[in-house]
C-alpha cells in the first residue's frame, strides 16, 4: 500500500511541475502584443458595459445602486 502511495505522488509531482515551465525568449514577443492584454479593445468594453447597464435591472447604471426596469 506504502508503493501505491509513492507512485501517486510521484505522478502527482512531475503533473504538477510540467505547469511551472518558463517562459522563453521568443515567446516573449507575442506575450507583449496588446491583443494579449485583459481588455485591451476600449470599444469592446464600453460596449459590454453599456449592454450590462442596459439589462441589470437592480441597479441605476454601471456600479451604481438603484432600481428602474433596466429599458434604456
Amino acid at each position: 500500500m506504502i508503493g501505491l502511495s509513492k507512485l501517486l505522488c510521484l505522478c502527482a509531482c512531475l503533473l504538477c511541475s510540467a505547469c511551472a515551465t518558463p517562459v522563453q525568449p521568443w515567446q516573449k514577443g507575442a506575450l507583449a502584443k496588446t491583443e494579449m492584454n485583459f481588455g485591451s479593445d476600449r470599444m469592446e468594453a464600453r460596449f459590454n458595459a453599456h449592454i450590462y447597464s442596459s439589462k441589470e435591472a437592480a441597479a441605476g447604471g454601471a456600479s451604481v445602486g438603484g432600481g428602474g426596469c433596466g429599458c434604456n
